[in-house]
């Protein structure tokens, strides 16, 4: 079957990756693709936004299944389009991906179903909101109800810090439509995790747990980042925690999506805080995340092409996803002065030479060609990945990897990983 994937960064050239070692696979287009991706498939401009360009690209190649990776086409409807034009996709119809397009909406699901998530309330009026952080002090979070690229939440510790956060985005605008409406919530301590489940409107499939690092220094210092790396397994979820996820997360949201007429078709992302009163959600995403998708499915033995598939088209049920019991580790490298100001276009050079190391593979996250030049060209621009027999081997060859790798203030964490290490050998 021929496969179009929408979408150019690492979490789609991971997908592209395990798509193309499929034997159900006929061809493999991506829109628009990245370098990296070429090696895996035909990349085709055509841009992730423009819906009747890939319906009708679809058409024209005989594409049996549109697989969609970033969360802004599957909030504009990208779905329900190719339904309506009589082809088939994977990903969330628009109503069912305000789980992650509105911190509102998914906030009011977790409220009406009992998924264990933090206190919060909702603002339109920028001095109610105000008020409610006098009242209620710090540290506290505000979040931008509607896609922000990731950069609508504040985790403020002092109240000027979230009051700040208010007037930036109810004020000044500053992530536009999308921060008109605020959610502030209660601070919760704990570690983060995340899971993703692939369903089909009723039976899911949990997949492996994973961890990702947010901030863009050791130490979990600096601002939050897109991620700087990620790993799986991540020994924090036990096969108990994993159960009880399961169960009180994961379940009654696809039931209570399915029950509210809205059946949730694709991936579900739940991100996770592990509180001293058990698992909360901090957020849902429509779409597999980054770059936890970099260790998931290099741990997935066997074909993801059906999986995804049967998400669009019923039957999950009568499939299982088996994994590799060793351990996945990704390595962001990423331009110098990321998540602030960066500049692209440096010359990259070494990504043979790490991948002539033994189970390293480098998805390609920002970058692009300039004659035979491969240049940098975003914020994060590769993810470094290595599979091994156990988390301390794994980190080692993904940083072995990463050395022989050079481009011009190229900035990557050295402590991906630690937080499993340490309960690996505690």
């Amino acid at each position: 079957m021929n496969v179009l994937l929408v979408g150019s960064g690492g979490r789609e050239h991971a997908i592209a990756w395990k798509l193309a070692q499929s034997p159900l696979l006929g061809k493999l287009y991506c829109a628009p693709g990245n370098p990296g991706m070429e090696r895996h498939g035909t990349c085709v401009p055509i841009d992730a936004m423009d819906l009747d360009g890939l319906i009708a690209f679809a058409r024209e190649h005989n594409v049996a299944l549109t697989v969609v990776g970033p969360e802004n086409p599957l909030a504009a409807g990208i779905v329900d389009r190719f339904e309506k034009a009589g082809l088939r996709a994977f990903g969330p119809s628009a109503a069912a991906a305000r789980i992650e397009s509105s911190k509102a909406f998914a906030k009011d699901l977790m409220a009406r179903y009992g998924i264990p998530t933090a206190r919060y309330a909702e603002f339109e009026d920028a001095d109610a909101a105000r008020d409610y952080v006098q009242h209620h002090g710090a540290p506290i979070v505000i979040k931008a109800d509607g896609l922000a690229a990731g950069k609508g939440v504040t985790v403020a510790m002092r109240v000027d810090d979230a009051l700040d956060a208010i007037d930036q985005a109810m004020v000044q605008g500053a992530f536009g439509a999308a921060g008109r409406r605020v959610v502030i919530e209660e601070f919760l301590e704990g570690e983060e995790a995340s899971l993703f489940a692939l369903s089909d409107g009723n039976a899911i499939l949990p997949l492996v747990a994973a961890q990702d690092h947010k901030r863009v220094n050791d130490g979990d210092q600096g601002p939050n980042t897109g991620g700087m790396g990620a790993y799986s397994p991540a020994p924090i979820i036990t096969p108990a925690l994993y159960a009880d996820i399961e169960e009180r997360v994961l379940r009654p949201a696809i039931d209570g999506m399915a029950e509210d007429g809205h059946p949730y078709r694709g991936v579900l992302y739940a991100g996770l805080i592990l509180t001293q009163d058990g698992p909360k959600v901090i957020e849902f995403n429509c779409r597999f995340g980054d770059p936890e998708t970099q260790v998931v499915l290099p741990r997935l033995r066997g074909d993801l092409l059906p999986l995804l598939d049967a998400c669009a088209h019923g039957g999950l049920k009568n499939l299982a996803a088996h994994w590799h019991y060793g351990a996945c580790v990704t390595v962001v490298m990423a331009s110098g002065g990321y998540p602030g100001a960066f500049q692209k276009g440096k010359p990259i050079s070494g990504i043979d030479a790490a991948e002539a190391l033994e189970g390293v593979t480098v998805f390609h996250a920002g970058t692009k060609r300039d004659g035979g030049q491969l240049l940098t060209n975003g914020g994060r621009v590769l993810n470094v990945t290595a599979t091994g027999p156990d988390i301390a081997a794994t980190i080692a060859r993904a940083y072995e990897a990463v050395d022989r790798i050079h481009f011009e203030g190229a900035h990557y964490r050295r402590d991906i990983g630690a937080r499993a290490l340490r309960r690996s050998t505690a």
